[in-house]
């Protein structure tokens, strides 16, 4: 936590940003917060999972010191993706005990000017414990334009409106009463190097009777690197997805026929998904897009023998 800084009681809302050796696009999501066109006052807290470099930790330290931001940035040394958000969200609930709402940006992520006071309006008007928002694909040069509609970036939703759950917290708004629901911590550290923590935790949250929303106002863009676009990059994404919603499954399966009901579950996938990859395939004329129903498929049986991807567990970026 920032030595000698006060926090304000007064605060309503805070948005979390865990970040990892990516100082320059953490600058571009903090102007981003700075931006904001919300009257509302709101901290920022910065989680740093990076202790060795704590480059991230300098960048928003310096936002704060400026008085660009008010906020609080404090480092995790427990290294994976859950723990980072988890010390963003326990923090923030802790430091702010009058703020109402809480949300969630990437560091690879920027959020329009009206994103905040988008996303806390339709909470307020609605009472929903979670709020989602698009995020939407920026290409970088050299990629594929046309990959902006992959499923692995395309939103879940395009619609404002009540919607049964969202999958992912890149782009979310979660009430103080969804955390006293569910209890501390978070995201379950089980999904640390694989990613779905947040998927978990929605599903959760919907088991437990919380309302959901989608904002499609609420627009945050997303960097994605050329890397990104590759035919292998995105065979991995749907591996990785397929694995996330298996091992999801598994966890919330009821009785000793939960097992047998997955795993036919998932031998149905895999059967249908050839024929849906050959009508994507016929629509499109993109092997790229057509792949990826039989990869989120072989993800799925995959993890179902105890072999998951684990891109978190490397030294690099998501």
């Amino acid at each position: 936590m920032s030595p000698n800084r006060a926090v304000d009681t007064a605060i309503d809302i805070v948005v979390c940003v865990p970040t990892f050796r990516r100082p320059d696009w953490l600058a571009r999501t903090l102007d981003s917060l700075v931006a904001q066109t919300t009257r509302r006052p709101f901290a920022v807290v910065v989680v740093e999972n990076d202790a060795g470099a704590r480059q991230g930790a300098d960048v928003a330290e310096a936002y704060f010191a400026s008085g660009r931001l008010r906020g609080l940035a404090l480092v995790e040394h427990a290294q994976g993706n859950c723990h980072a958000i988890n010390a963003a969200f326990g923090t923030a609930l802790g430091a702010y005990p009058a703020a109402r709402f809480f949300l969630m940006i990437d560091d690879d992520e920027w959020a329009e000017p009206t994103w905040l006071e988008a996303m806390v309006a339709t909470a307020e008007r609605t009472g929903a414990g979670v709020v989602g928002g698009p995020v939407m694909p920026q290409i970088a040069q050299g990629g594929p334009p046309a990959l902006a509609r992959h499923p692995a970036f395309r939103p879940a939703f395009d619609t404002s409106g009540p919607v049964p759950v969202i999958y992912g917290s890149g782009n979310c708004l979660i009430a103080r009463s969804t955390f006293v629901r569910l209890g501390l911590p978070a995201f379950d550290v089980a999904y640390n190097f694989l990613g779905g923590g947040d998927t978990d935790f929605f599903m959760r949250a919907r088991r437990a009777g919380i309302q959901f929303q989608w904002e499609q106002e609420a627009v945050i863009s997303e960097t994605v690197p050329v890397a990104r676009t590759t035919l292998r990059w995105l065979a991995a994404r749907g591996l990785r997805i397929g694995a996330i919603n298996y091992r999801i499954d598994r966890k919330h399966r009821l009785g000793g026929i939960g097992g047998v009901v997955i795993a036919m579950k998932s031998a149905v996938i895999l059967s249908l998904s050839v024929g849906r990859s050959l009508r994507i395939l016929a629509k499109t004329r993109q092997l790229t897009f057509a792949l990826h129903p039989i990869a989120v498929a072989v993800g799925r049986c995959l993890a179902s023998i105890g072999i998951e991807p684990q891109p978190y567990r490397a030294a690099t970026p998501k």
